[in-house]
């Protein structure tokens, strides 16, 4: 009895101080000043209060909403914000987006379409516009074609650029809707005269690439201006210097062609060697600066940088064992290398005779004949037949008594052996009068050219300058390599 009489007087006590505590914070939360506020209460009026200011920012005349204590004409300060278009999204632009592709051998136009996504439908289009269809089919391997192409997918523009000739222009192609219109683009043809200059180096033929000579130019260097001075195997040195001036056409600030060499000079030996190229009764010469033709009645090497392995006059027959007269000079090359004609002739005989094996005999008139020998075959020439210089009349090769492929080349005057290495017979004439007169004033400006780059380039150790009519002479350098 006592227990339970306990029992209910402690869960009345604790009933009472459970319903005193509720009233009290009751009592707490309705009326803040009363008592200390809360995290939460100072959250809410944290969050009020910024969203106040900034509509008394953005919202002009709001602020005096919130404060009815302003006096009026009172000036606020407020900021206007710009806010981003409905439907914009960032990163999108409708700039154009050019794509060059240059066509690959076995690559077609649909092959393009279909790599950069464009839609069959415009391939079509393209295909059957009257005025494009006879540029594609002329498309060959390294035709540059430029697309159009926005962000969206579509296919604004098409642009054909020219092949390597220079009259040409691009023709660019617009797509809109379903109309395809086509202009022909503004094409910028320059050309400049300029000098290409440098060393030998380790090749001559790669020196001359890097500055941006082709075949046809280094050509001329070595089978036409210096072929009767410089002995192109053996004459150079690594420090000889050279300079070329040429004619290049820039289309749209690219390089698409180099002329003919209008002036060359080399230094061998610190001499000047130079060659000036010049029409005459049509057809392209070379002279000095003053109009004295460099070329000569013969070629000094009919095989073009041959080595020479043996010279004129007695020796061991490298067959025979036994010692005989060598009445012509030798030349190392490879199997099939071209042979040229020595001088302007006619083919006197073409077959195969003794220890010779096949030979050509040319007839250069004035009783000066040349001989050919050991070739492997001829070069579809005949006898009778009329000759240029230079032209080829047959191939190296081993026939008759011979170790190893080679050219045996003999001179003759009225029958008798001749040294062909010390042969000097007098050069054409040189250019006098009216036609003086003219090639004077045609390689003024590639003389001019030259003599710039001698300043800076043709300079010499003891610091003299080189001139172009008589340069100084340099002592042989001991590292000449020598055939």
């Amino acid at each position: 009895m006592v227990d339970t009489t306990h029992d209910a007087v402690r869960r009345e006590n604790l009933e009472r101080a459970r319903v005193n505590a509720d009233r009290a914070t009751t009592l707490h939360d309705a009326n803040p000043a009363s008592g200390r506020w809360t995290r939460r209460h100072w959250a809410h009026v944290s969050v009020l209060t910024t969203m106040a200011v900034l509509l008394a920012a953005i919202v002009p005349g709001f602020s005096s909403v919130l404060d009815p204590h302003l006096k009026p004409g009172t000036q606020r300060m407020t900021m206007a914000l710009s806010l981003p278009k409905l439907g914009q999204h960032a990163g999108k632009t409708t700039d154009d987006r050019w794509q060059t592709v240059t066509l690959k051998p076995g690559q077609t136009l649909s092959g393009v379409f279909e790599e950069l996504g464009i839609p069959y439908d415009q391939l079509a289009r393209v295909m059957q516009h009257p005025k494009i269809k006879p540029t594609l089919r002329k498309l060959r391997p390294g035709t540059v074609l430029g697309f159009n192409l926005p962000a969206d997918g579509s296919i604004r523009a098409m642009r054909l650029e020219a092949g390597p000739g220079i009259g040409d222009s691009p023709i660019e192609l617009t797509f809109n809707g379903q109309a395809l219109r086509e202009q022909a683009v503004p094409v910028e043809i320059t050309t400049r005269t300029v000098v290409l200059t440098g060393e030998v180096g380790k090749s001559l033929f790669a020196s001359a690439r890097q500055l941006g000579l082709g075949s046809s130019q280094l050509n001329q260097l070595t089978d036409e201006m210096f072929k009767y001075d410089i002995d192109f195997d053996s004459d150079l040195s690594e420090d000889d210097r050279f300079s070329v001036v040429v004619d290049q056409t820039w289309k749209n600030g690219q390089l698409v062609n180099t002329g003919p060499v209008q002036a060359a000079t080399f230094t061998v030996d610190g001499q000047l060697k130079s060659a000036f190229r010049y029409l005459r009764d049509g057809k392209p010469e070379y002279f000095t600066p003053d109009g004295r033709s460099l070329k000569r009645p013969f070629i000094r090497m009919p095989i073009p940088y041959a080595r020479l392995t043996s010279g004129f006059g007695g020796r061991n027959h490298p067959v025979l064992g036994a010692f005989r007269m060598h009445k012509g000079v030798d030349y190392a090359a490879g199997t099939g290398t071209p042979i040229q004609a020595a001088g302007d002739a006619r083919v006197e005989f073409v077959g195969r005779k003794g220890g010779y094996g096949n030979v050509v005999i040319l007839n250069h008139g004035g009783g000066k004949t040349t001989l050919y020998g050991h070739m492997s075959r001829f070069a579809g020439i005949r006898t009778g037949q009329h000759v240029a210089q230079g032209t080829v009349i047959g191939y190296v090769g081993a026939t008759g008594l011979a170790t190893g492929p080679h050219l045996h080349y003999e001179f003759r005057v009225n029958g008798v052996h001749m040294n062909p290495l010390k042969m000097t017979l007098p050069p054409p004439a040189p250019l006098t009068g009216d036609a003086l007169v003219a090639f004077k004033g045609e390689t003024r400006h590639a003389l001019e050219k030259i003599r710039e780059v001698e300043n800076v380039v043709f300079q010499l150790d003891d610091g003299s300058r080189v001139a172009t009519a008589a340069p100084p002479a340099k002592a042989k350098r001991s590292n000449r390599r020598r055939g």
